[in-house]
């Protein structure tokens, strides 16, 4: 089984996935963010790298799914490809960091790709205010992530409801704002009971 954890940056996702794997043995699958080659450069300079970014998440993402789509264990996917194209790259887009051709050409990609694998069986989207996101980014303290304007994160949320109000597989959103799952053992178990309510028919 393969399931996705979506949510917008300083949303808890990697906390949320790892926590998850270890709670029900499952094996977590996360994104490339400490090594990816791209990501300060970014954010120094977005509309320059773009593309050059969106395309390695894009190839890291598609590799990530041939090994899960391999796989017979269950496997929790820190961010998912499909969030990756619906959100940052039509994100960028909108705010005019990428051109039509490097759009088009990257959609291409992403047409091909998903041809060959299929979604997650189950998506799990943590929903988030900016204010919470903000606190969530300046409390984990990445230096490269400062930098990032309350204008992109809302543009990113923005998409992110767009795609989950059009989002036609199994599904489960959760709101954030409220919930401490990381230190509250209470928080976590509400999570952890709606995930058994959908995929074992549990507490529902």
């Amino acid at each position: 089984m393969h399931i996705g954890v979506a949510g917008n940056i300083g949303s808890g996702k990697t906390t949320l996935t790892r926590m998850l794997a270890e709670h029900y043995g499952w094996k977590p699958q996360f994104e490339s963010v400490t090594f990816n080659p791209y990501l300060e450069d970014y954010y120094k300079d977005i509309s320059r790298w773009s593309y050059n970014l969106e395309t390695y998440f894009l190839a890291q993402r598609f590799k990530d799914l041939l090994e899960i789509s391999r796989s017979e264990e269950t496997i929790i996917q820190d961010r998912t490809l499909m969030e990756g194209v619906h959100i940052f790259v039509e994100n960028n887009r909108e705010m005019g960091n990428l051109s039509e051709r490097d759009y088009n050409t990257y959609m291409q990609l992403y047409g091909l790709m998903m041809s060959l694998v299929r979604p997650p069986e189950l998506l799990i989207y943590l929903k988030s205010s900016i204010a919470h996101l903000v606190a969530n980014i300046q409390k984990r303290g990445r230096e490269y992530e400062q930098g990032i304007s309350i204008e992109y994160l809302d543009g990113l949320n923005r998409h992110y409801e767009e795609w989950i109000g059009s989002y036609e597989g199994r599904l489960l959103v959760i709101e954030t704002d409220d919930l401490d799952f990381k230190d509250n053992p209470e928080h976590f178990a509400l999570i952890t009971d709606r995930i058994d309510a959908e995929l074992y028919g549990l507490f529902k």
